[in-house]
């Protein structure tokens, strides 16, 4: 089991990547092979033990990649060879080589593995992919309707309060900072806690002190990375849809705080809430577009990262606010923020 784990690391980046040529020294071990070629439709693309001359294997290749199908023969030194296709998402990626005793339905095992984990590898960058493209996005989508009232704000704090004007429009400039940072695709909790923090102070200003914020942070989740602007758009969808609708002073909190393996961060509001069907819709990015392309967009990019069950989770009804919780793995292999 070990060693399987081991050839998935190998193979993280595909047959391209820089652990192939470790798969196959792991690969003719596993099968107590004399030696053991991984190629791609291209050709060999690594090996391992009795040397192979391309042109040894040439043949068995041509027969796997227009039949796909399983090929045998023998090497000009008269050992056996076999060879068996690769497949990525149900389609012909390239063979696996194995020369000496080896059983067939060994080898044919071994190339499932290597099947296998390069399914994982592809599947891992086409997330990737897809969550990249909706940071774009939700970067190209930062608020208008927010940047207008809190430069209007500013505006009219200008005469009546410079200090206090100066502060905030140094608070909108960090906010536009690390909005457009192009440091990379992840972040601490503390650098996205930060920049919430920037974010509601120039939203209590715009309500006039109406808006009550509590913020509480473990210190142990302060270092975990999450995806880039996660905590923002939620907080933005809560003022916006929640209390900007409500009269009098509004209540909002963010807390975050380890759950064994997981870090959890809550947002939760005071403000007017919804129907439980508009959040599933809001989720599904069916809902109004003005509301559901923050969450939708959030919501996508955590099952992108983390798999299908790390979305959002949104606990809501009419009257009663809105409770938004975010749970992600406190460490994930590939999340680093940069």
């Amino acid at each position: 089991m070990r060693q399987v784990h081991a050839l998935g690391v190998d193979l993280q980046d595909g047959l391209h990547g820089r652990g192939v040529s470790s798969a196959a020294r792991r690969l003719r071990q596993l099968l107590a092979a004399e030696g053991v070629v991984l190629a791609d439709l291209d050709g060999p693309v690594a090996s391992h033990g009795s040397r192979f001359d391309p042109q040894d294997v040439e043949g068995l290749l041509a027969q796997v990649f227009e039949y796909g199908s399983n090929a045998r023969g023998r090497l000009p030194d008269g050992s056996a060879v076999c060879a068996v296709p690769l497949t990525v998402a149900d389609e012909l990626a390239g063979a696996l080589v194995a020369s000496g005793h080896p059983a067939e339905t060994d080898v044919e095992a071994a190339a499932a593995l290597v099947s296998d984990a390069l399914d994982h590898a592809a599947l891992r960058r086409a997330r990737d992919r897809i969550a990249a493209a909706d940071l774009r996005t939700l970067r190209a989508q930062i608020s208008p309707h927010f940047v207008h009232n809190a430069l209007a704000v500013i505006a009219a704090l200008v005469r009546t309060d410079p200090d206090r004007a100066r502060h905030l429009l140094s608070d909108f400039a960090d906010y536009l900072r690390y909005g457009f940072s192009e440091k990379g695709d992840y972040a601490t909790v503390s650098d996205e806690l930060e920049a919430t923090q920037t974010y509601l102070e120039l939203q209590r200003a715009r309500f006039h002190d109406r808006l009550d914020i509590t913020v509480r942070m473990a210190p142990e989740v302060l270092p975990v990375a999450i995806p880039f602007l996660v905590v923002q758009p939620i907080v933005e969808n809560a003022i916006r849809h929640g209390l900007e609708r409500k009269e009098g002073t509004g209540h909002i909190s963010v807390s975050g705080f380890g759950e064994g393996p997981l870090c959890v961060i809550e947002i939760e509001d005071d403000g007017v809430g919804m129907h439980p069907e508009l959040a599933r819709a809001l989720l599904a990015g069916t809902g109004p577009e003005s509301r559901s392309v923050g969450l939708a967009n959030v919501d996508q990019r955590l099952r992108a990262v983390y798999g299908p069950e790390y979305g959002l989770v949104i606990e809501t009804a009419l009257g009663e606010g809105t409770k938004v919780t975010v749970r992600v793995p406190r460490f994930m292999r590939g999340v680093v923020a940069q």
